[in-house]
């Protein structure tokens, strides 16, 4: 695994104003030894990380300076700075941190001068006009309370200006807000500031200190006044729709923690909440400054919304501890419950739902906390037999399959909490014969299993009572749930409940004395996993195998040798069925599953101390290929990537590969080549280990003593075994051999190039490729390129890529490169389509392995312009040369088929050369190019030979039935049938080749203008030489062939060109090749014609 690089700190730097910049400069010293010059250097740094090192000098400084620097005007002009530094700053500059961290280490006798500077620029900060300024002003509010000595002195200092700046700012915003109706954009920042002055408002009163004592001192001081002010905005915002729920959510918060603060005395609180939830508040005894700051709360018709959030507030904002509210406070409990049921019945908004489930699962919370020291009249109202456990398992049943997630899981929170609630009103009775226990259990089990509510309560119950008393009940509980973990749906949900029920299980039986304790566990728990692993359906197996079998073993690993034994005698019991699974395929995937998990501290531990040799063979060759796949994974996996590869497991995985590179199974093939990587990287990786250990001239150390072998033993090993593993790949590229071996042993051989590549500098590698591959294999895999299936031929280009020496190794003889290029020219225009990708492959890599012949190189005028030793350079001559080239051919062969388009469809079809053509481009990067001049003369003459191209077969393609009455027949007494579609197709023939049937066959010599002379003597066919050399039975076939993969190829051609060319105006001399006009230009009616007949 590579290391993840640590992406670099970004931090705005600070700046000052010109002013201050001028004071620093005043009082810095020549010597820059002072406050003010260390400063001045601070402010001048342009990079904010080099601000921040500065920074932290300054406190460090001042703890060096006496007391008499508090009358120094240097350092009070300094500690001014560093106040309007700090409210400059951002809130989320990592800078802003920093000095609040530093200014808390401020000496004592410089907090005096220290706090008026920054009281004093607070006051600046709260006379701010600007609403749009507004929002770092009440930043710079929080920031001060948030762990910050001086600014929390400061705030408190202007504590009434705070509150009343607060206030201005919270109705101006409203009022912005309501002007950009419709923007939303706008009144999403708006209602953003909203919030943040609601939670710093609410900050304020919960973190100044005496704040409640001194409002019930003075109840007609300015900052009362305000408090009121601040509590009517906030009934407000709790009143409004049209805000986000977030501000009238946390609007109730704020209502019910400043009547906290305000009430006295404040044995009151409880009452008045319960009068508002209740609706029913009498006016005549309520305070008349609550009427007039709080009169929306006190009306009958109150939203569902508001009262939702204020019972969100009554959780949240009181306190719940210990009973401290006495008997007024059990009854607000109770009270807030009921109301939140009649608003369960009234709620529909999805939004709304998610709160009302966080503010039941919260008062469950509180009811938890206050039934510690609550009366017996409360224990009753809540136990498990109440009306309100009731109500609350009536909630749980019927959200606890909610569509949202979070809502489901407030479910499972207020189950668990309500089974709490009654274990804390029943202290001391027996939880085994509780009534409500009982019924629980009994009406949870016998709900049906596909509900996926019913596991995660059932889990709460377990970690409740314990697994026992359910299994007294019910022991088939296990078999039930591993049976229902064939449904995808459900297997998350069985697999967690299975989790708490063992673990639980375990612990009990621990507990006890017997010594037969681990026999009855697995009995309970592994038995049914063994069953379902044997004898369970397919998907049972593998969700079972993915999801519950890493769970056991992770809890109990000592239960893998239990696993082991019992499969091993089922093993030698079964007969028959050996297209399944069965018991072998069960071991192979416990073992597997051990091993990646890491409860096998080696593959040779397994097989020495569980299974024998003889089983990890008959896994490897088992008809079912799963059970192959798990076997081969135990040989290769590993949670260690340097852990050694032993002997056995290299002799096992090459008798692996020399029975199953055959799968026809594309699902089975690509697991058995990411197994194999897997396996070479450990090789790789652990060989590693073994070259360092060999330089200390030292044994193996306990981590990778599983080889018991000195480290060249094992470096000899792997090199072995990777010559032999290559030695058996090759061998099954034998020609004629299946495309699903031919697939695999090529994918696997590219997994090996790739693991071990070439050498370089001091890294030493245990096996390369390249050494095991002479002429003869190199003519195996440019074989591979006349497969039919493209997907080999691309494995054998990419494996050929990843090996340049071997490459240029085999292309130094002159001759055999002129073969193999003439080779490639004449697929590029054969009468099998198949043949032209051959030739198009067999191409590039002469491009890419800079191995054309020295004759083609030689014939180009600007071969030398480009840097020989570039490889991109070296990569864009080859390709203009081989396409330059292939126009050539193709510019010919065009001619001759506007003239006689059946001959081109017998000797010459067109197509190949066009898909050459376009395959060399795709693998070229056209964004780079140096012979700019030469590839735009080459486009340009590009483009005119596909729009000759499509005039040639146009008039089939636009024929009106092209592909109807095809006669496969190849005599001549198909000419007559034939005769009727060529009187359809008229082609821009003259010389009346369509006007007959024709057969090609073999003469002399082939002379177009004899042939057109001699075709008026044809009675109902023509013969005439075909380029092989044989008679040729051109059939109606051929010609549609022909013309629409001609056409087909050119448009993608076409395509290929506008996708990749980087695009130039006609005007301009730019290193585009391509022009905007010949981008735009309409491409021939006939590529039209073509495309809609695709679609």
């Amino acid at each position: 695994m590579g290391v993840k690089k640590k992406r670099e700190m970004q931090v705005a730097a600070l700046t000052v104003c010109h002013q201050d910049l001028e004071i620093l400069r005043s009082f810095a010293d020549a010597e820059g030894k002072n406050l003010a010059s260390l400063l001045l250097h601070c402010v001048q740094l342009t990079d904010g990380v080099s601000q921040i090192h500065s920074v932290k000098q300054i406190v460090p400084f001042l703890e060096k300076v006496d007391k008499n620097g508090v009358c120094d005007p240097a350092i009070q002009s300094c500690l001014d700075i560093l106040a309007g530094i700090y409210f400059s700053l951002t809130l989320k500059n990592p800078l802003k941190k920093v000095l609040i961290s530093s200014l808390n280490g401020l000496p004592k006798f410089f907090l005096t001068e220290a706090i008026h500077s920054f009281t004093s620029h607070l006051q600046e900060e709260l006379n701010t006009a600007d609403l749009y300024s507004y929002r770092k002003v009440i930043d710079n509010i929080s920031s001060c309370m948030e762990n910050f000595n001086l600014g929390r002195a400061s705030v408190v200092n202007l504590l009434e200006n705070v509150l009343h700046f607060l206030h201005k700012s919270l109705i101006e915003i409203l009022e912005e807000n309501r002007k950009f109706a419709g923007n939303h954009i706008v009144q999403t920042q708006l209602m953003n500031d909203l919030l943040v002055g609601i939670r710093v408002s609410m900050t304020l009163v919960q973190k100044v200190q005496g704040l409640q004592s001194d409002l019930g001192n003075d109840s007609g001081s300015p900052i009362w006044q305000t408090m009121c002010g601040l509590l009517s905005v906030f009934t407000k915002f709790l009143n409004d729709d049209n805000l986000l729920q977030t501000i009238q959510s946390t609007s109730g918060l704020a209502v019910i923690l400043f009547l906290k603060t305000m009430l006295h005395p404040s044995e009151k609180l409880p009452e008045l909440i319960s009068s508002l939830l209740l609706q029913s508040v009498d006016c005549t005894s309520i305070p008349e400054w609550f009427m007039s700051s709080c009169r929306n709360l006190c009306c009958a018709d109150m939203p569902a919304s508001t009262l939702l959030f204020l019972c969100q507030g009554t959780l949240a904002m009181l306190d719940w501890q210990d009973g401290s509210m006495g008997p007024s406070g059990e009854a607000l409990l109770l009270d807030t419950v009921c109301v939140l049921f009649t608003l369960s019945s009234q709620i529909k908004e999805s939004t709304l739902e998610m709160f009302l489930s966080r503010i039941l699962a919260s008062w469950t919370n509180s009811a938890i906390h206050i039934l510690g020291s609550s009366s017996p009249s409360l224990k009753d109202s809540l136990n498990g037999g109440s009306s309100i456990a009731r109500r609350l398992l009536e909630y749980v049943y019927t959200h606890w399959e909610h569509p949202l997630d979070a809502l489901r899981h407030q479910t499972k929170v207020i189950f668990r909490n309500l089974l709490q609630m009654h274990r804390l009103t029943t202290e001391g009775a027996d939880l085994v014969t509780d009534s409500f226990f009982l019924e629980l259990t009994k009406s949870l089990l016998q709900l049906e299993w596909h509900i996926k509510g019913k596991y995660a309560c059932l889990g709460c119950l377990v970690e409740s009572i314990g697994i026992e008393h359910i299994l007294l009940i019910d022991k088939t509980i296990p078999s039930q749930i591993l049976e229902v973990m064939g449904d995808q749906s459900l297997v998350p949900y069985a697999s967690d409940l299975l989790e708490t029920m063992f673990k639980n299980h375990k612990s009990h039986l621990k507990s006890q004395t017997a010594n037969t304790w681990m026999d009855e566990w697995h009995e309970t728990w592994v038995s049914p996993l063994l069953s379902i692993l044997c004898g369970g359906n397919l998907d049972q197996k593998s969700y079972v195998i993915d999801y519950y079998l890493p769970r056991l073993l992770n809890y109990s690993p000592e239960s893998l040798q239990y696993m082991v034994k019992i499969l091993q005698a089922s093993i030698d019991t079964e007969a028959g069925a050996c297209n399944r699974r069965g018991a072998l395929g069960a071991l192979m995937a416990c073992l597997r599953t051990a091993r990646a998990h890491g409860h096998l501290q080696s593959a040779t531990h397994a097989w020495e101390s569980l299974v024998c040799g003889a089983r990890i063979k008959q896994g490897l060759i088992h008809q079912h290929c799963q059970v192959r796949i798990d076997t081969l994974g135990l040989l290769c996996e590993s949670n260690r990537s340097t852990e050694v590869v032993s002997p056995e497991e290299m002799q096992w995985v090459q008798f692996f590969i020399t029975y199953n590179l055959n799968s026809q199974s594309p699902g089975v093939r690509q697991q058995i080549c990411s197994l194999l990587k897997k396996l070479f990287c450990r090789i790789q990786e652990s060989s590693q280990v073994l070259y360092k250990l060999e330089q200390r001239k030292s044994t193996l150390d306990s981590e990778n003593r599983s080889s018991r072998e000195q480290p060249p033993v094992s470096l000899q090993q792997y090199k072995n075994f990777m010559s032999s593993v290559c030695d058996i790949l090759f061998e099954a590229l034998f020609p004629g051999s299946s495309y699903s071996t031919r697939f695999s042993a090529l994918s696997i051989l590219g997994s090996v190039a790739e693991v071990f590549p070439v050498s370089e500098g001091t890294v030493q590698t245990v096996y390369q490729l390249s050494h095991d591959i002479d002429a003869g294999r190199f003519q195996i895999l440019i074989e591979c390129f006349t497969s039919t299936f493209e997907e080999v031929k691309t494995l054998a280009f990419d494996l050929l890529m990843k090996l340049p020496s071997v490459t240029a190794g085999q292309f130094q003889d002159p001759e055999k490169l002129q073969d193999l290029f003439q080779a490639a020219l004449e697929l590029s225009t054969s009468t099998k389509p198949y043949d032209c990708v051959t030739a198009s492959y067999l191409l590039n890599l002469l491009i890419w392995q800079d191995a054309l012949p020295a004759s083609l190189s030689a014939s180009s005028a600007w071969s030398l312009t480009c840097g020989a030793g570039e490889k991109a350079a070296v990569l864009e001559r080859n390709t203009l040369v081989v396409i330059k080239c292939l126009m050539e051919n193709l510019e010919d062969e065009i001619s001759q088929a506007e003239v006689s388009l059946l001959q081109a469809a017998s000797s010459f079809p067109m197509y190949g050369r066009v898909h050459c053509i376009t395959r060399a481009f795709q693998k070229l990067p056209l964004h780079d190019l140096q012979l700019v001049s030469e590839w735009r003369l080459m486009v340009e003459r590009l483009l005119l030979l596909s729009y000759r191209l499509s005039a040639v077969v146009s008039p089939v393609i636009q024929s009106s039935s092209p592909e109807g009455l095809i006669p496969m027949d190849t005599d001549s007494e198909s000419a007559s049938r034939l005769q009727v579609i060529l009187n359809e197709i008229q082609p821009r023939d003259t010389n009346a080749y369509f006007n007959q049937a024709k057969i090609l066959k073999e003469h002399d010599s082939f002379d177009l203008e004899d042939l057109s002379t001699s075709v008026s003597n044809i009675d109902s066919f023509a013969e005439i030489k075909g380029r092989e050399g044989r008679t040729c039975d051109v059939t109606a076939q051929m010609v549609l062939v022909c013309c629409w993969r001609s056409m087909k190829e050119v448009a993608l051609l076409l395509g290929t060109l506008c996708q990749l060319l980087p695009m130039r105006p006609v005007s301009e001399s730019s290193s585009g090749l391509l022009t905007v006009q010949q981008n735009t230009n309409p491409v021939t009616a006939e590529v039209k014609v073509f495309l809609s007949k695709q679609i």
